[in-house]
């Protein structure tokens, strides 16, 4: 009998956030297991919640602000400090898709300006290190707004300063630095992110999430040829050595990994860096049965999403993960490979976009309640035995005699 359940989501975007998800799950498990063990365990990537989820797991604190929204307004906002010299600044908290109305929805125009105003405010406070989440984006400028706000000037040929946005880049003639904040050069900055995401290339972040975040196929070319160029001006004007074309992690919320690994930052796979602060192996290996969940399965899944990672890391214990997701995308399959066992979609029927975010707890619950009862009718089916055995006695019966 299953007893013992590790319920491990990520968020549901624009819909629930991994705390929510992770409510949800646990309330349709209760349904079928009344006196389950579950352990809630929500999984942040970077994105929304990260600040605050890393912030309850180490006793830190959030410390509230107002600052630059990705449409240029001001938002209020949050970072995190974990100790007197760790901050955590969540990138979507500030330039997150979540913050963009949907009549406003361009990441040729949106910007990481905030993102660099709550860095700025993390080393007032006294950080020595910071860790960028990265995850959830709504721009796609290459980290530049957030360059700006630390100070660099992003110049055209004329000598008048960029305005905001992506397409802007392909007017960037030079980039002074002079007045960038000089205590970024004693501070750490850590970005948590995705590797498989790069910034330039058929692979580059413009073409694979432009058009999620409401770019047309004409923005998409046009942010494409403005992230090279920006990447190529950083290398030379900033004496950068890595990699800012392809290298792991460059891509990550619209570009934002590049920007911040010109300035020194390092780019670090997300789960590395994110995990060890919930002691997440020890606590998949005691379930029974894990339960993860994300807004949409699909092809993107096994390259750095939770519920790949929930599921790669509890096959090396041997345990059961049963996924959950608002959609069921092209290549959903391929999440077997990583170690997903079986998995299901929470939508009972075709429903409009609204109202699968307005019920998303409620559908989730259901679902997770009708995915147990499957699995618990599979733990009661006993072993077939060999047509005519006896029961019991693992012997043939003698056929009969004409």
């Amino acid at each position: 009998m299953l007893t013992r359940f590790a319920v491990a989501p990520s968020g549901f975007k624009e819909s629930l956030s991994a705390q929510a998800a992770a409510e949800a799950i646990a309330a349709g498990v209760r349904r079928v297991v009344p006196d389950a063990e579950i352990d809630l365990i929500p999984l942040v990537d970077g994105g929304e919640g990260t600040a605050e989820a890393l912030a309850a797991a180490s006793g830190g604190r959030l410390v509230r602000l107002a600052a630059t929204g990705p449409t240029g307004r001001p938002v209020a906002t949050h970072f995190a400090m974990l100790d007197k010299y760790t901050a955590v600044v969540e990138m979507a908290a500030v330039a997150g898709l979540s913050l963009v109305p949907r009549d406003l929805r361009d990441p040729a125009a949106t910007t990481t300006y905030g993102v660099g105003e709550l860095i700025r405010a993390a080393l007032d406070e006294g950080a020595r290190e910071i860790l960028v989440g990265c995850g959830d984006s709504g721009t796609s400028d290459g980290g530049a707004g957030a360059l700006q706000a630390l100070g660099a000037r992003l110049l055209a040929a004329d000598g008048t300063e960029l305005p905001y946005g992506g397409r802007e880049l392909l007017r960037l003639d030079r980039i002074d630095t002079s007045g960038l904040d000089p205590r970024l050069g004693r501070t750490n900055i850590r970005v948590a992110c995705n590797p498989f995401n790069v910034l330039c290339g058929e692979r580059g972040v413009a073409r694979v999430f432009g058009p999620q975040k409401g770019a047309t196929p004409e923005q998409v070319e046009q942010l494409s040829a403005a992230l090279e160029h920006w990447a190529d001006v950083l290398t030379r004007d900033l004496d950068v050595r890595a990699d800012l074309y392809g290298g792991p992690g460059t891509g990550a919320s619209g570009g934002l990994g590049a920007g911040l690994a010109a300035l020194g930052a390092l780019l670090l796979p997300r789960f590395e860096v994110l995990l060890d602060h919930l002691d997440l192996d020890a606590r998949l290996a005691r379930a029974d049965l894990v339960l993860t969940a994300e807004g949409a399965l699909d092809h993107q899944t096994p390259r750095g999403k939770v519920p790949a990672e929930v599921a790669r890391r509890a096959k090396r214990y041997g345990r059961p993960v049963l996924a959950l997701a608002g959609t069921i995308g092209e290549g959903a399959h391929q999440v077997r490979s990583a170690g997903v066992d079986a998995y299901s979609s929470i939508l009972p029927a075709p429903v409009s976009l609204t109202e699968a975010l307005g019920r998303g707890g409620e559908f989730l619950t259901d679902a997770t309640e009708r995915a147990l009862r499957m699995v618990l009718i599979g733990t009661r089916i006993p072993e077939r035995q060999p047509v005519g055995a006896l029961p019991g006695s693992g012997t043939q019966r003698p056929s009969s005699v004409r």
